[in-house]
């Protein structure tokens, strides 16, 4: 629906406000959204049609990466409140011997447990709390989105606050106009961007004229979220049962919080009877026990990807873009990862004016990534559902081998997110001098500044970066100077010498990093200068004056290191 069809003719529809970016939709990816353009200065109007936090739990489970996006959201503190580690993935038979097992660190890469779990509304809540406290936030709930329209001209005197680039989307459209109702009627908001991230019936993909890609995968399964305080027996990570006559996975989420999926072989209801056989393996349930079912809900795993993840100013995040099954805990890790990379680009281009080619590289960086992960987790179901129905030893032998897929346990053991592919702002020609670095994230240590220990993002901030293993030329100054980012000499970090490693095996001197973490050009080992810069610098350009920037923290490093 349109927007003129939604509110009537425009000389009747109420008078537009104006807004740097709408966010349809209050998940816990349209909010961080939110959080992240916060820090950077962008206000926002979130609208959401549920007036509270939806009460169930949906999402579990999250990884390093993506703990480290919360903390840059500013976050992490109370997330990691709710949070309880997990030991890794178990693949089981049907009589729940052990096939397979991928450990998770108690730290990985990005200084976070690799794999956390979590209840959702806990998540949402606090998400929710951080936002109320940002004043460049507003939520309005209870409403209806009922049209996104960007083809339209915004009314004489309507003219942006400032804040957008010159209320022009882009290819040189008119601002963004959403239209939504509450119970007080309709109403218009003129917005320089707008954030899908409504789910998977999302409106806005409409807007955008998106359809689905189907990448063959659908099976019906009923997920059972259960509080009890009889003991289960558990090996604290995340267990696959390997049975195609019925597969299941099993989880343990907080200390009386469990969770239990099964794929339906019919249309019949799961009674409590049939309840207590499928969990007698992990606990006995005498009638009268404690056990509460919060919810027992049937869902269609889909694997499926958007043709299209924006048009001018209107983008597509989380759901909205993307659906996986649930088989590598991914779904909504993608979508945190579709905001982080979203937003510095958006607020870049409306806040210092930079070049509107810069927000192409969202769906070009994120598209093929999200693909790869769906890719991974449908191959994870066919390990847990299919390839034979023999006897138990040739069963292990075909999953043995199905774990052994390219990829497939390198994902459930360690960093699931591939460096990113080759474009703009991830240079082919820097990967090879960099031995692999370009397009990859960056470590995040803890280090020692002035006496204190904090990560490594904590003293980066909230833009570029320099990170250097020798003096920078007066020429890479400049260009950190001119992207406003941070330099940061390696050296006397209090890291135990992990990032001059990192650099050294990369064959760096320096590498400059993106406000995401990744890293977008290298100073190869006694080149002095960066590989890439004659591609990515006019996408970077600002014609307005940057934001402030960050002082030199040499000083303070050199401080530190003596103490």
């Amino acid at each position: 629906m349109t927007v003129d069809q939604a509110a009537g003719p425009r000389d009747t529809a109420p008078r537009p406000g104006h807004v740097p970016v709408v966010i349809v939709g209050a998940g816990p990816v349209g909010v961080t959204a939110a959080l992240l353009l916060a820090r950077r200065g962008v206000r926002t109007v979130v609208l959401e049609r549920h007036h509270d936090v939806y009460p169930l739990p949906r999402a579990v489970a999250t990884d390093d990466e993506v703990r480290r996006i919360l903390q840059a959201a500013g976050v992490q503190e109370e997330f990691a409140a709710i949070a309880r580690p997990a030991r890794g993935l178990r693949l089981l038979d049907a009589r729940h011997r052990v096939m397979a097992e991928f450990p998770r660190a108690a730290q990985g890469a990005h200084g976070f447990p690799q794999t956390s779990m979590f209840d959702q509304p806990e998540l949402e809540r606090l998400l929710r709390d951080a936002l109320a406290r940002a004043p460049e936030c507003e939520l309005r709930g209870g409403v209806e989105v009922v049209g996104v329209d960007q083809d339209g001209d915004k009314p004489d005197g309507e003219g942006p606050d400032g804040e957008g680039a010159n209320g022009q989307g882009a290819g040189g459209e008119g601002p963004v106009r959403v239209a939504y109702r509450d119970e007080t009627g309709e109403h218009l908001l003129w917005a320089d961007a707008v954030l899908g991230c409504d789910g998977a019936g999302s409106l806005v993909r409409d807007a955008v004229g998106a359809v689905w890609e189907d990448l063959r995968f659908e099976e019906r399964w009923t997920v059972v979220d259960v509080r009890t305080s009889l003991p289960v027996r558990c090996w604290e990570g995340v267990e696959q049962i390997c049975d195609p006559r019925r597969p299941a996975t099993f989880m343990r989420i907080g200390e009386d919080r469990y969770r239990w999926e099964f794929r339906l072989r019919d249309d019949s209801e799961l009674g409590d009877e049939r309840l207590r056989d499928l969990v007698a393996p992990w606990v006995n349930l005498a009638p009268g026990a404690d056990f509460t079912v919060l919810r027992q809900a049937r869902y269609t795993f889909r694997a499926r990807i958007a043709d299209r993840w924006h048009r001018g100013r209107v983008f597509l995040l989380g759901d909205a873009a993307h659906l996986t099954p649930p088989f590598i805990g991914q779904g909504l890790c993608a979508g945190l990862r579709d905001a982080h990379n979203l937003t510095w680009k958006l607020a870049r281009v409306l806040r210092q004016g930079a070049d509107e080619r810069l927000l192409e590289t969202y769906e070009s960086e994120r598209k093929p990534h999200a693909r790869h992960m769906i890719r991974l987790a449908v191959a994870m179901g066919w390990a847990m559902t299919g390839g034979q129905d023999g006897a138990a030893a040739v069963r292990r032998g075909v999953l043995s081998a199905a774990v052994r897929i390219p990829g497939l346990s390198t994902a459930a053991a360690r960093d699931l997110s591939p460096v990113l592919g080759a474009g703009p702002l991830v240079r082919r020609r820097a990967r090879r001098r960099g031995r692999g670095l370009v397009g990859g994230l960056c470590p995040q240590p803890w280090v020692t500044v002035d006496g204190r220990r904090v990560r490594l993002d904590e003293l980066l901030g909230d833009s570029f970066a320099l990170l250097t293993a020798e003096p920078p030329a007066p020429s890479l100054r400049a260009v950190a100077d001119g992207l406003g980012a941070r330099t940061v000499p390696v050296a006397g970090l209090g890291d135990d010498g992990r990032l001059a490693a990192w650099l050294r095996e990369g064959r760096a001197d320096a590498v400059l990093l993106r406000p995401d973490r990744v890293v977008m050009d290298v100073v190869p080992s006694g080149a002095g200068g960066l590989t890439g810069t004659a591609d990515w610098a006019s996408l970077l350009h600002t014609t307005r004056s940057p934001l402030p920037s960050p002082h030199s923290v040499e000083e303070s490093l050199s401080r530190s290191a003596t103490r």
